[in-house]
């Protein structure tokens, strides 16, 4: 199944690892979609940026197993190694899953993939800057 919307917090190539590695991405969704999955069981959070829902990959399975990552793709479906930043349109693609446990239901979103529309570049604090030329400015003086 594939789902469109805006990513935020993506961890696509690598899991993010602030507590158990996960891939996951946060992924705002149309107002349509979101009430489809509410439907389905699905949790959906309403956030300033619309309505999100999180969709992961657990990198440790269970007996020890690793989980691959997503694939990352571009709209030509080649594959991108690079972070997806903030705002990034993308298309994701998901497998629905579901678990009992003491008589209660859990359901999710597996992260299989993800394909890049348009994408924001992903910036560390400082990566704007320009490379400023310290002879031009002496030349001037």
């Amino acid at each position: 199944m594939v789902i469109e919307g805006i990513a935020y917090w993506a961890s696509v190539t690598s899991p993010n690892t602030t507590f158990e590695p996960v891939y996951t991405v946060n992924l705002v969704v149309s107002e349509e979609k979101a009430d489809e999955l509410r439907a389905q069981g699905i949790k959906v959070v309403d956030k300033e940026e619309g309505p999100t829902v999180v969709i992961k990959r657990k990198v440790n399975g269970p007996n020890g197993m690793i989980r691959s990552a997503p694939k990352l793709l571009d709209s030509q479906k080649r594959p991108m190694d690079c972070k997806v930043g903030n705002g990034s349109k993308v298309k994701v693609q998901y497998k629905p899953w579901e678990i009992s446990r003491s008589g209660t239901v859990y359901r999710g979103l597996d992260f299989q993939a993800m394909q890049v529309l348009e994408l924001v570049s992903y910036s560390v604090d400082g990566d704007e800057f320009d490379i400023e030329d310290d002879e031009e400015e002496i030349s001037e003086l």
